[in-house]
């Protein structure tokens, strides 16, 4: 079956996530390797967002290809009642390599199945309700993690679930209290936290949910200050931290976890894609030992048909190999410097990027159609107008997939990319520019 003829097909027949169908026109892929994706004709293009964030060791690893091959051959699946080597084996390396006393693994299918749970646990754990979010995040479609998502996609979902409050997080290029300082913004978007939490009653509150560094909403990066007081804050109050490291976790942001970057320890991390790199689907919600001790004698009513899925497992165990052998978390922090000077480049070179924002290989682009005033070019929602669908019809020309929205361009390629490859991308991501700015 040629391309023509397999899209012919997918559109009479598959949904796709977050578009009208009458809008979606795919490439039709045919293979990967490395960081390359394939279409049905042959092209390649580098896969300059690792998937959906989470292909981090690269496509086709033959070192996880032939585990889960070795694995299907003994055992693919049983129901989550019964301990099976894979699931044992991977939730001590997971504890291992969790910051602290993080060392008690709940297995999901996802992320946000993940975020559901600790909801869950935060609530019973603690006898109160209320959940705290931050604006500007995204934390999964599923019920719960939509309505925790401070974001446009949280909009068809409401009234959501009950209980859930947004508050404003640090944002130092666009800082809700007006700051251009980043500890300046850090240290006034605390203040109005804390006052938040006053008039709303501290020991309402369950949770704060946060992303360590924001992912689909601009990769903010959060100063170091308002971190530590939101630790501080959670500690005073009885109010469990859950830090969702779905996208951040597993080298994306140069450290194992995003969280490490701050030294402070959660009560609960919430993860997904890069434990498996996507070659099966897996997520995990991870306990502190205090939670741990909780539920030893209180019941924890989730569960999940594919909790623990064996399969997925011994692939999460291939994978966390290869991150060890190959050294793609310090590939991720050597290399992620090497993009972020580049994308400085890109931000000195181009009247239309406002800012660059990089952390390990995980960055973003914030374009803008005034530097000096940091006036929008898309706007958010693209309520000035939509740059994105051109963008990406120059990107695909150039041989590069990204991922854009509103005025954000995102880069987060597999963590094996090398400085050369980087260049390339590079190269095709300055073509685009050369149209965002034309647009000015």
């Amino acid at each position: 079956m040629n391309s023509k003829e397999l899209k012919k097909l997918d559109r009479q027949h598959v949904i796709y996530s977050w578009k009208a169908q009458g809008q979606v026109d795919p490439i039709v892929l045919d293979r990967a390797e490395g960081i390359y994706i394939y279409d049905m004709e042959g092209k390649r293009y580098i896969d300059g967002c690792a998937g959906l964030l989470n292909v981090n060791i690269g496509h086709k690893n033959r070192h996880v290809l032939e585990a889960m091959k070795a694995q299907m051959e003994k055992l693919s699946y049983v129901g989550p009642m019964f301990a099976t080597e894979p699931k044992a084996r991977l939730a001590a390396m997971i504890a291992e390599l969790t910051p602290a006393d993080l060392d008690y693994v709940f297995f999901t299918n996802a992320g946000a199945e993940a975020v559901e749970n600790a909801i869950k646990a935060a609530r019973w754990y603690t006898g109160r309700h209320k959940i705290y979010a931050r604006w500007r995040s995204y934390h999964g479609a599923t019920a719960g993690a939509i309505t925790l998502t401070g974001d446009p996609r949280r909009w068809p979902a409401e009234p959501g679930i009950p209980g859930v409050v947004h508050f404003f997080g640090p944002h130092p290029y666009r800082c809700p209290f007006g700051s251009q300082d980043s500890e300046e913004c850090g240290e006034k978007t605390l203040e109005v936290l804390k006052t938040q939490i006053m008039l709303d009653g501290p020991k309402t509150i369950a949770a704060i949910f946060m992303e360590p560094i924001v992912g689909t909403n601009g990769i903010i990066i959060p100063p170091q200050n308002f971190m530590t007081g939101l630790r501080q804050i959670c500690d005073e109050n009885g109010i469990m931290l859950v830090i969702d490291e779905t996208m951040a976790g597993w080298g994306r942001a140069g450290k194992w976890f995003g969280i490490e970057h701050y030294g402070i320890v959660p009560d609960i991390i919430t993860t997904a894609k890069g434990i498996t790199s996507g070659y099966i689907q897996l997520g995990a919600m991870i306990w502190s030992k205090k939670i741990w001790d909780y539920f030893y004698d209180h019941p924890f009513t989730g569960g999940l048909t594919y909790a623990g899925h064996a399969l997925a497992c011994a692939t999460g165990i291939a994978n966390i190999e290869v991150y060890k052998k190959d050294k793609l978390i310090e590939n991720s922090a050597k290399n992620g410097e090497y993009l972020n000077s580049r994308l400085q480049e890109l931000k000195e070179k181009h009247p239309s990027v406002g800012d660059a924002r990089c952390k390990g290989l995980w960055a973003c682009i914030e374009l803008t159609s005034d530097k000096k005033t940091r006036a929008p070019l898309a706007g958010f929602a693209d309520s000035v107008k939509n740059v994105s669908v051109g963008l990406t019809k120059i990107f695909y020309e150039h041989g590069l997939y990204l991922f854009s929205k509103w005025d954000y361009i995102f880069i987060s390629p597999p963590l094996i990319i090398t400085q050369e490859q980087i260049d390339d991308m590079i190269a095709a991501i300055d073509k685009g520019l050369e149209y965002t700015d034309s647009q000015i």
